[in-house]
């Protein structure tokens, strides 16, 4: 039986994991006056002096986020884009995700197919679908 090779070498793999990697820091929380406040950080360093690290994502299914920190204090890591890793306030997540769940969707009109259309109006009419000849 022969073991099938990986589909990167080496190298081709750290260059997918380098184009992956998200390398700007966002931290968003809601000041004082009730405004939304986002920073960017350029190294999770950074924020590592200003909150406890609790642990680290290992289980995102955005390969880009795993090995991030997780940060007490912080929901997060989230995606934003290709190369930003987000963190909210928990206030601010609770907020943006009432937002989102409230926000009506746009409804799309389905229009049916001529075959269903067909079959709509033989049911309709009662009539049975002619049986093919044999």
């Amino acid at each position: 039986m022969q073991v099938r090779e990986s589909l990167f070498s080496g190298v081709e793999f750290a260059e997918e994991y380098r184009l992956m990697a998200k390398d700007t820091f966002r931290i968003v929380t809601r000041g004082a006056d009730g405004k939304i406040r986002i920073r960017d950080y350029n190294k999770a360093e950074s924020l590592q002096k200003m909150h406890t690290q609790i642990g680290i994502d290992d289980c995102s299914t955005d390969l880009g986020l795993r090995g991030q920190p997780v940060f007490h204090g912080l929901i997060g890591p989230m995606p934003e884009g290709k190369n930003i890793v987000r963190y909210e306030s928990p206030e601010v997540f609770e907020t943006l995700t009432k937002e989102w769940s409230t926000a009506k969707a746009t409804r799309r009109s389905r229009t049916k197919k001529p075959d269903a259309l067909l079959a709509d109006n033989l049911l309709a009419e009662n009539v049975p679908p002619a049986m093919p000849e044999a």
